[in-house]
């Protein structure tokens, strides 16, 4: 069997307080990832809890794109709660273009750009409330994530706003370049900067991101990021770590024909970047 791993990726905050949580399956086990500012946990599951009909269930928990209902109870952690979402914003059409139809390692997909969360689950001894939360939600199938790669996503503005970016190295036979997905949702309109729309990456490290396309200019300038370690998949099995950081203050600039649509600090920016070192240190360590 060709290896197989699929995850969605499902982003709550409120004040405070981020969650994230990653339900899915890799090609011998099933798991739920959990994500918080002081926190990260994997939780495994034998392949045979779970099950994916348009509706991820794992163990006793239920995923969904309207929401989840989540009980992970382990001697390490224990998340036990419901939450829901209302108001999706989905893209215009595929974040993978034309790629969608390319033997890629990895698929993106994004379901909801921003949406309201409301609900409660606890975390061990606190309980989190979502009143009027935000939320994010994207997914990723296939047999590996990139050597590597930056990806970052925040919708902690004062403005009606959600940013995605991805950026990765993409192996196809006989060729390996840097492939961008972007996405700036601002005011109730789609900007989207890609790869196959001629995007130019002009910087990609751990401080700052600037894209350019056709009169579109995207700058998201870092701190040095501190990562919660996660597991990703590697050939279909979730033996490879990374670190994202759950909550970076972060600066967004978004321009258009030279005109700033977008100038806000961002307190709880997500962000992940993995290096080629990176990627080679963790494969000698497997």
């Amino acid at each position: 069997m060709k290896p197989y791993y699929e995850g969605w990726y499902m982003k709550h905050q409120q004040g405070d307080d981020v969650l994230a949580v990653i339900p899915g399956r890799a090609q011998d086990s099933a798991f739920i990832q959990i994500i918080t500012s002081s926190a990260s946990h994997f939780v495994a599951y034998p392949l045979e809890d779970f099950r994916q009909d348009g509706i991820m269930r794992i163990g006793s928990s239920v995923f969904a794109q309207n929401g989840m209902d989540v009980d992970v109870r382990t001697p390490d952690v224990e998340l036990v709660g419901r939450l829901r979402y209302r108001g999706h914003i989905p893209l215009r059409y595929d974040i993978m273009g034309p790629f969608a139809l390319l033997p890629m390692e990895t698929k993106h997909t994004v379901f909801s750009m921003r949406h309201r969360v409301e609900g409660s689950i606890s975390l061990d001894d606190s309980v989190m409330r979502f009143t009027e939360g935000l939320g994010y939600m994207e997914g990723d199938r296939g047999c590996s994530f990139p050597r590597s790669y930056l990806w970052a996503q925040s919708m902690d503005f004062a403005e009606d706003a959600s940013v995605m970016v991805a950026i990765a190295e993409i192996p196809l036979p006989g060729v390996r370049f840097t492939g961008c997905i972007a996405i700036v949702w601002l005011d109730g309109r789609e900007y989207r900067l890609a790869t196959y729309l001629g995007v130019h990456v002009l910087e990609a490290s751990s401080t700052a991101v600037h894209l350019a396309q056709r009169g579109l200019d995207l700058r998201i300038e870092l701190p040095e990021p501190q990562g919660r370690r996660l597991q990703a998949p590697q050939q279909g099995a979730m033996e490879r770590s990374i670190h994202e950081s759950p909550d970076v203050p972060a600066r967004f600039r978004f321009a258009k024909d030279d005109r700033t649509l977008l100038e806000s600090p961002c307190a709880r920016t997500s962000f992940e970047i993995v290096s080629p070192e990176a990627a080679e240190r963790t494969a000698s360590f497997a």
